[in-house]
């Protein structure tokens, strides 16, 4: 077995490499993670917001009725 044989493609190993994609892919789904959850913050907050609307006048509604 020659040196480039055991080297793999120009000189670096396939453990590197396997290791430098998984490295990709976790720093990839850490960001996707943190991009996920403040979407969902912000799409909370827009939910609670037309809650609150809602109640207030439901609220005004009874308010006037009595």
């Amino acid at each position: 077995m020659t040196n480039e044989e055991a080297t793999g493609i120009s000189g670096y190993h396939i453990g590197d490499i396997l290791f430098l994609l998984f490295s990709f892919a976790c720093f990839g789904l850490i960001i996707s993670l943190i991009v996920t959850y403040f979407c969902s913050l912000s799409k909370r907050s827009k939910q609670l917001d037309a809650i609150e609307r809602k109640v207030d006048l439901i609220y005004e509604h009874m308010k006037k009725s009595e």
